[in-house]
């Protein structure tokens, strides 16, 4: 007699016989005993020219000059924003939700075995073709990408982001095994993303663990840059808590609280200019205070008016035509989490960010179970695309996860399961990760001159028919370290800037010029900076 297995909710945590009791913070978040948190990093340019900022009343004349001198960063770099969302626990990205194939591409089929290991039963595999029209049911390419047409990260996708948002965006997919079960895997690019440039107004490096990376996964260990670690950053309050503007913003508007903090500088520098502290460093100590009353005026003319950080008062997010509905915000961390991180990052008040969402370890139960969580993870994915083209900003974003799983070929014939092989057992070999890019202005364009080419630049590397990483494709195939490294080189090919690649990481691994432009898929978006596209 079979045994019925207990249904689980979308956050009950996931027991598993054969691992080990969770003891660290990776184990509770990736077996979903505790949320993963949002981070986020480096700010960039175009926060200031972001929809609350457009009240922003200007510092006069005289502070302005005094802020320069001050070095009071008023502004980023103007790269791209770029988000990564870190599923924790070794989710499933290749074959059922990212299409991925042979070395031909994502067309190049695998054999019906391989899909079966990947969880698509013989039915539902993309090369089946419907006998009348000729064409495959099971593909679906309206992110440019190829999904899984019944992918649940596509589904949850195209729920929050808007035909408009798909249209413009398009993607690429990177076969690489790593490390099951494990936050050891140095997945994280945020500082070297903050390498490339991202960096900016309000604050350098935040995360939402008090950790090196500030994330569920690691950093490589040669990016990290003790000077920018991370700030813990984990909800709404703490980003709204990021400036504090003081009561004078309560008591008068905004501008008039401009007004009295500049007078307050003012009547300052006079009377320093009196005084004589009688110690060596006298102009020094003088500067110091001098700055410090510019940068009170400076964060209340910027930063003074709540709705400036705060995503609850965003109504593009939250609200009757907003991309979460009240209920949806109160009821999901999740949500709420992507609402913060997309919030700072696509308004340019930090430059990149990281979400990391935990109980992705679903394997040994039914489908269902990882489905549901695909589909919420997909949700949060569409939903930062949508808020990049509502404020018309280019966005990179960057889905990965430690490690992956396979199917043994039962399947889940449960509504949720959708008919789907259930998970069995973790998988190395099958494990993936994927980037999304947005561009305001058009679908960005794939490298390669014809179909041929632009497939394989689409899928950088590939598996074996039978549905495993082919270790020796790329260097990424099998070093989490070079598929940092190839990440941040697609990364700084949408500015035009892969040329700079080997000078900012000299020990990168990805071979000469020719290699690394094999591992790149897209042509330029902007020349430089997000001011200047192309």
């Amino acid at each position: 007699m079979l045994r019925k297995r207990k249904k689980r909710s979308i956050d009950d945590p996931i027991l598993h016989e054969n691992h080990k009791r969770p003891v660290t913070r990776r184990d509770f978040i990736a077996q979903g005993f505790m949320a993963g948190t949002g981070t986020i990093l480096g700010p960039s340019i175009f926060g200031m020219f972001a929809n609350p900022r457009a009240a922003e009343a200007a510092l006069s004349a005289d502070l302005q000059a005094l802020r320069n001198s001050c070095g009071i960063a008023v502004q980023g770099a103007g790269k791209v924003p770029f988000i990564c969302i870190d599923l924790a626990g070794g989710a499933n990205i290749a074959g059922s939700n990212v299409l991925v194939g042979q070395q031909g591409g994502q067309m190049d089929f695998l054999n019906t075995g391989g899909y079966a290991k990947l969880g698509l039963p013989g039915d539902v595999i993309p090369s089946v073709a419907d006998p009348i029209t000729g064409a495959t049911d099971f593909i679906n390419t309206d992110l440019g990408i190829a999904f899984h047409s019944d992918s649940a990260f596509l589904r949850g996708i195209l729920d929050k982001a808007s035909p408009a948002a798909l249209a413009n965006t398009n993607g690429a997919v990177i076969p690489a095994r790593s490390e099951n079960d494990t936050g050891n895997n140095p997945h994280n690019p945020m500082y070297g993303i903050h390498k490339a440039g991202a960096d900016g107004e309000l604050l350098t490096l935040i995360g939402s663990r008090n950790s090196e990376s500030g994330g569920n996964s690691m950093a490589p260990a040669d990016m990290i840059d003790v000077g920018v670690r991370p700030t813990k950053v984990d909800r709404t309050s703490d980003v709204t808590g990021l400036v504090d503007t003081g009561k004078l913003v309560g008591l008068l508007d905004q501008s008039d609280a401009v007004a009295v903090m500049e007078a307050v500088q003012r009547i300052s520098d006079d009377k320093l200019d009196r005084v004589n502290t009688a110690v060596n460093r006298d102009e020094l100590i003088k500067e110091l205070v001098r700055c410090g009353y510019v940068k009170a005026a400076d964060l209340t003319d910027r930063y003074g008016d709540p709705s400036t950080l705060n995503p609850e008062l965003d109504s593009e997010i939250l609200g009757p035509g907003g991309i979460f509905s009240r209920a949806e915000f109160d009821n999901d961390g999740e949500f709420r989490k992507t609402s913060a991180v997309m919030k700072m990052v696509v308004n340019g008040f930090s430059g990149a960010g990281t979400i990391t969402m935990g109980g992705y370890d679903y394997h040994g139960g039914m489908r269902r179970e990882g489905e549901v969580k695909d589909f919420r993870a997909g949700r949060c994915m569409g939903a930062c695309l949508e808020y990049a083209a509502r404020l018309g900003k280019p966005l990179m974003m960057y889905v990965f996860s430690d490690g992956s799983l396979s199917s043994n070929g039962t399947i889940d014939n449960s509504v949720e399961g959708r008919g789907k092989g259930e998970w069995s057992s973790d998988n190395s070999s099958t494990a993936g990760s994927f980037f999304l890019v947005y561009n305001p202005g058009r679908r960005p364009t794939i490298i390669g001159a014809t179909p041929e080419q632009q497939a394989i630049h689409q899928q950088i590397g590939y598996m074996s028919s039978d549905g495993a990483v082919q270790r020796a494709a790329t260097p990424a195939a099998n070093n989490v370290n070079l598929l940092v490294n190839t990440v941040i080189l697609n990364y700084m090919a949408l500015h035009g800037e892969q040329g700079q690649f080997a000078s900012l990481f000299p020990n990168h691994g990805l071979g000469d010029p020719t290699m690394q432009d094999s591992l790149t898929a897209f042509t330029p978006i902007v020349n430089g900076t997000i001011a200047n596209p192309v």
